[in-house]
């Protein structure tokens, strides 16, 4: 078997290739790939060596992931990957061979791994191109987005799932992106500070400058400076001071009396 990994968080696509493997040791995996851009150029070049079955993250660093069989009308059985229990995923389930909630545990990816040895010997189902579009119809009139709310993060040689809710700040250091908990555990996670933005809810998180996002959460004391300078302590303390940057100063207060 022949699969193609479709997945914006290395880790996650990691973990998922190890759990193939223990699955099966005779799936080849073809490539790991982060975007939708990616992958279509992906498919372009490598139009004799196509998957027989996709693990298709649901949102990519780029666009959702829906956009790659739209763009391809690829007719590959699919099983979507997700941290969000979003219902409007069910609509996929009758078409698609599953879908799998991050973080992805063992027995819930032999479960879909079965399901696909059993439908595709008979059947083979798969999103049509009115489904997908049909979809990201739906996606696009949401008024609530799913923002992330939680990170797999490596520790040692093992894998575990951080909260979002139990996150204090983000910051980047020595060119790395590290997280720290609440209770002062700090992390590597493999996204940019820009990618964070886009993925956390802005009600709750704020990037103070190039180099901390943090928690409303988080914030003990804001010290305002003459001209319209402003430091943000913050629990637990980082290890260099923060100042807001001097053009998201106004945002800033915006955002704090929100």
């Amino acid at each position: 078997m022949n699969v193609l990994i479709i997945e914006d968080e290395k880790l996650t696509a990691q973990w998922l290739e190890t759990l193939l493997n223990r699955y099966d040791p005779s799936i080849r995996i073809l490539a790991q790939l982060p975007s939708v851009t990616k992958t279509v150029h992906w498919f372009k070049e490598n139009q004799y060596d196509w998957p027989d079955l996709l693990f298709l993250d649901i949102h990519l660093e780029d666009d959702l992931g829906f956009r790659i069989i739209e763009e391809l009308q690829l007719t590959i059985p699919v099983i979507f990957t997700t941290a969000y229990d979003d219902y409007m995923l069910q609509a996929f389930k009758v078409n698609s061979i599953d879908y799998l909630l991050k973080p992805i545990e063992p027995n819930e990816l032999a479960a879909a791994l079965d399901k696909f040895k059993t439908l595709w010997q008979n059947k083979p189902l798969q999103p049509t191109e009115n489904n997908v579009s049909a979809l990201l119809q739906i996606l696009k009139k949401s008024t609530t987005p799913a923002y992330k709310d939680r990170f797999m993060v490596t520790i040692g040689s093992k894998l575990r799932s951080i909260k979002t809710q139990d996150i204090a700040y983000f910051s980047f250091e020595e060119k790395a992106t590290l997280l720290t908990t609440h209770d002062g555990i700090r992390l590597i996670v493999d996204y940019s500070l820009e990618r964070l933005v886009q993925l956390l809810d802005p009600h709750l998180f704020f990037r103070l400058n190039r180099s901390f996002l943090v928690a409303l959460s988080a914030i003990h004391t804001v010290h305002t400076y003459s001209g319209g300078k402003l430091k943000v302590e913050v629990v637990p303390p980082p290890r260099q001071e923060i100042f807001v940057s001097g053009d998201r100063v106004t945002s800033f207060k915006e955002w704090l009396g929100k």
